[in-house]
């Protein structure tokens, strides 16, 4: 007597009648309603930043007396608001200009060393061995952790004082604040973002494939070499992600800004010049419409330009193979 062992049909898994928990959650959010969801989401996030953009070009009566949307029954258009902003003649007009240019002189230094650090610092504890390797890691991942808000004073005690141990000062103080410079915001931004910076990089980096690391060292090939030639071009979009968040960062700052340059009108940044506006000239809409709009512009270019490489950045490590 011959026993047939049931056969289970071609594509399917023994993970019960139901479909996998991955397959449930794909397809509930390609469903309509999803869709709609992100939708309204979208239309929720996008009208404010629209109604801003259309009460910047508004006159100042019309922004006062009448909400932005009447602005498509009766369209009256000035840029008047953006030449106060930027080239008023009086500093409680705005003068943003000035304060524009300062803002990029702190934002792409503030990015670019940062990201010139931790990625040498990720390539050396991912492909490097040496001793105590691991603990430097552990150290700069437990970094994070610590709130900049602690780190403020220690940094403007480093500043004013320098650094003494028994009695002997190790370091000198940076007496920079008369001299209209922007080392003391640059080198704070920095420490702030080389511990994410380093991470984020690190777990990028130690996903390359190591076959390609050994043989460019059977080539010859020196770790500077290999950095620059076969690591850069492969983390891109990882820097390129990670320069973007830390360009948003540093654009909209105040708290840094204010302490380490917003006591000079010739190092402060966009972000003080536009809290003043709005804690002297808070009932002045039209500028600070104007304002408001002048300083996201920048973000907005840096995003929409870097996009790509952006949701790149976040994807490259997700899935190995």
């Amino acid at each position: 007597m011959t026993t047939t062992t049931p056969t289970v049909p071609t594509g399917t898994q023994r993970t019960g009648a139901t479909p996998t928990r991955v397959g449930r959650v794909r397809r509930r959010l390609n469903s309509p309603v999803a869709s709609l969801v992100s939708i309204v989401i979208a239309v929720v996030w996008t009208v404010p930043t629209f109604g801003l953009f259309v009460s910047s070009f508004r006159p100042e009566d019309e922004i006062k007396t009448t909400g932005w949307w009447t602005f498509f029954t009766n369209p009256q258009f000035t840029l008047e608001n953006y030449q106060e902003v930027l080239f008023g003649r009086s500093a409680s007009s705005g003068q943003l200009a000035s304060y524009f240019i300062n803002s990029l002189a702190i934002t792409i230094p503030s990015v670019l060393f940062p990201l010139a650090f931790a990625a040498l610092a990720a390539y050396a504890l991912a492909w490097m061995n040496f001793r105590g390797r691991d603990w430097v890691y552990i150290a700069i991942f437990a970094l994070q952790i610590v709130p900049l808000q602690m780190a403020l004073v220690p940094l403007l005690r480093f500043f004013s004082a320098g650094v003494t141990v028994a009695g002997v000062q190790v370091l000198p103080a940076w007496d920079l604040v008369d001299e209209q410079k922007f080392a003391q915001v640059w080198f704070a931004h920095t420490c702030f973002a080389l511990p994410l910076a380093v991470f984020l990089l690190h777990n990028f980096i130690s996903q390359l494939p190591g076959d390609l690391m050994e043989a460019a060292r059977v080539d010859g090939a020196s770790h500077p070499k290999i950095f620059r030639t076969i690591v850069l071009p492969l983390i891109t979009p990882a820097l390129a992600a990670f320069g973007i968040f830390q360009f948003l960062w540093v654009w909209n700052d105040l708290l840094v800004a204010l302490i380490f340059a917003g006591g000079n009108d010739e190092t402060a940044p966009l972000t003080v010049r536009l809290a003043e506006m709005a804690g002297t000239r808070g009932n002045e809409w039209q500028r600070l419409t104007a304002g408001a709009f002048v300083s996201i512009v920048v973000p907005l270019i840096v995003f929409l330009s870097l996009q790509r490489y952006f949701v790149r950045g976040l994807l490259a490590g997700s899935v190995k193979g």
